[in-house]
């Protein structure tokens, strides 16, 4: 069995539907940031494939810079919610809609 392009691209699909599912849905901020990194890591594996599909670099290169970004979401993000649960002692979304003001 010989795995093409298609398989990748529908295994990113995947994972980034059930990515986007817990940030729409769920109510916890932290399941809310690790439902964000598995749609960036979705969007990783699309660069990745299209990569080796086409036999350049690119897709690495948008691969390295996306994990950077990633990485720098993740600390400030958890910056922040440690930041909100020492205020609200709660990390629950709905609560968060009281800092609008």
């Amino acid at each position: 069995m010989n795995i093409g392009i298609e398989h990748y691209l529908v295994l990113s699909a995947i994972l980034f539907v059930i990515g986007a599912y817990g940030v729409l849905v769920r109510k916890n901020l932290i399941i809310v940031l690790m439902s964000l990194e598995l749609m960036l890591n979705a969007a990783n594996l699309a660069f990745i494939a299209f990569s080796r599909a086409s036999g350049d670099m690119t897709g690495h290169v948008f691969m390295i810079m996306s994990i950077t970004v990633a990485a720098a979401e993740v600390a400030v993000g958890l910056a922040l919610l440690v930041s909100i649960y020492s205020h609200r002692e709660s990390l629950d979304i709905d609560i968060l809609k009281l800092l609008k003001g």
